[in-house]
C-alpha cells in the first residue's frame, strides 16, 4: 500500500500543479448549450525479421480507440459525459491472436453552479469489457474474465472543482459501488471480490475522480485520469486506485503516436504472483501499457 499511497500523492500533487497552468484559458462560446468532441484512432505496432542472426519474433498489433466527449452547459447547470471504447489484438506466430487491449466506459457528471469554479454535482461512472479474458499455460487457457465480468457502475452526491473541461476534479462522500460478474463460471468462484454464487456486490464508499490534460509543446499533450475508491463497508483503509497517462504526439491532423500507461489496485481483485518459486494469488498492482503510431480523426 506505501507504493500506491505515493502514486496517489504523486498524482494528486500533479493535478493541483494545473490551477496555476489553466490560468490562460480560452474564452468559450456562451451562446452554445451542447459542445461535442472525438477522437478515433487505429494504432498499428508491428516487428518482423527474416534471417535475422540476433534472432526475433514476428509481431502485429492493431488498436481501435474510440473517444466522445458530451458536454452540455447552460446557465448554472453542466453535463459533462465522456465515453471511451478500446479493443486490440496483438499477433505472434508462436501464440497466435490474443487481446491487449479491452475497455468500455462511460463518465457522467452533473453540476450545477455554486461559485465561479465549485460545483454541486451527482457523478456516474460506468466501466466494464467487451470479449472473454484468459490466462494462458503451457496446457492451455483458463478464463479469468468476460463481458460484464466485472462491470463495476459507481453514483453519488459531491462537491466539484472544474477549472475548465481540461481541469476538473469531483469528490463524492457517500458514493455507491456495484460489482457485476454474470459469467457463472466465474461468479461461482467469487471472482472480482462478489461472495461465491452471487452475481453482484454492493460498496459505500468515498469517490475522487480527477482529470487534468495539458500541453507540454506545440502537438505535445499529456492526459492525465486519477479515479480513487474507500469502501466504508469493508477495509476502508486499502483504497482503490486508477491511474491512467496517456501521451499524444500529433505528427500531423491525421497521424499521431500515442503513448499510455495504466496502474490499477483492486483489493478485492486477485492477480497471479510467484514467491518463493510458486505460483499464488493475491491483490496487487496491475499495469497496463501501450505505445503505437496511427491515425486518428477528430471532430
Amino acid at each position: 500500500m506505501k507504493l500506491l499511497k505515493t502514486i496517489s500523492c504523486a498524482c494528486t500533487l500533479l493535478l493541483g500543479i494545473s490551477v496555476n497552468a489553466q490560468e490562460g484559458t480560452l474564452a468559450q462560446d456562451t451562446t452554445k448549450t451542447w459542445t461535442i468532441k472525438g477522437e478515433n484512432t487505429f494504432l498499428i505496432n508491428q516487428s518482423s525479421f527474416t534471417n535475422w542472426a540476433a534472432g526475433g519474433v514476428n509481431s502485429f498489433a492493431g488498436n481501435l480507440i474510440l473517444n466522445y466527449d458530451f458536454n452540455y452547459k447552460k446557465d448554472k447547470w453542466s453535463w459533462d459525459n465522456k465515453v471511451l471504447a478500446a479493443y486490440g489484438q496483438t499477433f505472434q506466430k508462436e501464440t497466435d491472436w490474443r487481446k491487449n487491449d479491452d475497455r468500455f466506459a462511460l463518465n457522467s457528471l452533473l453540476g450545477y453552479e455554486a461559485s465561479a469554479y465549485w460545483m454541486y454535482t451527482f457523478f456516474m461512472n460506468f466501466n466494464t469489457q467487451f470479449a472473454n479474458g484468459y490466462k494462458y499455460t503451457d496446457t492451455g487457457r483458463d478464463k479469468i474474465s468476460a463481458g460484464f465480468a466485472p462491470a463495476y457502475l459507481s453514483f453519488g452526491p459531491g462537491m466539484a472543482y472544474k477549472r475548465s473541461d481540461n481541469f476538473k476534479v469531483n469528490l463524492s462522500p457517500a458514493a455507491a459501488r456495484f460489482i457485476f460478474v454474470t459469467n457463472d463460471s466465474l461468479s461461482n468462484v467469487g471472482a472480482f471480490g462478489v461472495d461465491p454464487g452471487k452475481k453482484s456486490r454492493f460498496e459505500l464508499g468515498a469517490s475522487l475522480d480527477a482529470y487534468y490534460k495539458v500541453n507540454l509543446m506545440e502537438n505535445i499533450s499529456l492526459e492525465n485520469i486519477l479515479k480513487l475508491y474507500s469502501n466504508y463497508l469493508e477495509d476502508p483503509q486499502n483504497v482503490d486506485v486508477d491511474y491512467t497517462a496517456n501521451l499524444f504526439m500529433e505528427v500531423n491532423r491525421f497521424i499521431t503516436v500515442n503513448a499510455g500507461v495504466q496502474l490499477l489496485y483492486d483489493d478485492n481483485t486477485n492477480v497471479p504472483k510467484v514467491r518463493n518459486g510458486i505460483e499464488t494469488e493475491g491483490p496487487g498492482l496491475q499495469v497496463r501499457q501501450i505505445l503505437g503510431a496511427g491515425i486518428t480523426y477528430k471532430f
